[in-house]
């Protein structure tokens, strides 16, 4: 068995997610098809986390064990002539068995895209969120800078209706640019609770809104308690932007 890793892009749109799932289609469902059409045999697709419906993903990573040897350009080459245009492989590559896309990681960073204006323009709806009001950047990044180290993100979780260990994750950076219209959200550590970035967003919202302040950041985090100041944002702003190794 070789083991191969694929950098994939994707639409999210019209998925359920990327994990398989009983009520839709998902990202990892398409590929994982599109591999056993390839090599006839059944394989399993690993990847470095879950996205949800309607989220996308500009660098999701993969990894599948295949039996029969392929040229990584030609695997690439086969999958992309099968899959659906909303779904792209990017690099396929030979990796070690020590390799897996999920247990490997080292950073994943994430990008959520706000457009702050009247008018959405119509070929963006599916890739960010639409806010009217004006929203004030500067107090969005004073409270996103009291969230960055290593905490307790119970607050800004929600339930993924499975045992969780710990609450406790390593943020690295979140950051919030404004050019023009477009505010975009980064976020990037070791690893993100259950959706934690659109919950991240969401309350950075509310401070840009100036319905809370920038240093209730620290008192939500404190709380370790999900409450109506940490509303989930929309998904179809969110981007898995990247996968470090």
């Amino acid at each position: 068995m070789q083991r191969y890793r694929l950098d994939i892009s994707y639409d999210g749109t019209a998925y359920v997610g990327w994990q398989i799932q009983p009520n839709g289609l998902a990202v990892q469902q398409v590929i994982q098809s599109a591999l056993e059409q390839l090599t006839g045999d059944p394989v399993k697709l690993h990847g470095s986390g879950r996205t949800d419906q309607g989220v996308h993903a500009r660098r999701q990573v993969a990894h599948v064990d295949i039996a029969a040897p392929w040229l990584p350009a030609k695997l690439m080459a086969a999958l992309n002539a099968v899959l659906p245009g909303d779904i792209r492989i990017l690099r396929v590559a030979r990796v070690p068995r020590t390799f897996h896309a999920r247990h490997s990681v080292r950073i994943k960073e994430y990008r959520y895209f706000i457009w702050n204006g009247d008018i959405l323009p119509p070929m963006k709806r599916h890739y960010v969120t639409h806010v009217r009001n004006p929203l004030d950047a500067k107090a969005m990044q004073e409270a996103a800078a009291l969230l960055v180290g290593t905490h307790d993100f119970a607050a800004f979780s929600a339930n993924p209706k499975r045992h969780v260990e710990t609450h406790v994750r390593r943020l690295d950076r979140l950051d919030v640019r404004k050019r023009g219209s477009e505010i975009t959200i980064i976020a990037a550590g070791e690893g993100f609770l259950y959706k934690m970035v659109r919950s991240l967003t969401g309350f950075l919202m509310r401070v840009g809104e100036g319905a809370v302040a920038p240093d209730v950041a620290q008192e939500v985090l404190n709380s370790r308690i999900r409450t109506a100041r940490v509303p989930t944002a929309a998904p179809q702003g969110l981007f898995l932007w990247r996968v470090t190794y």
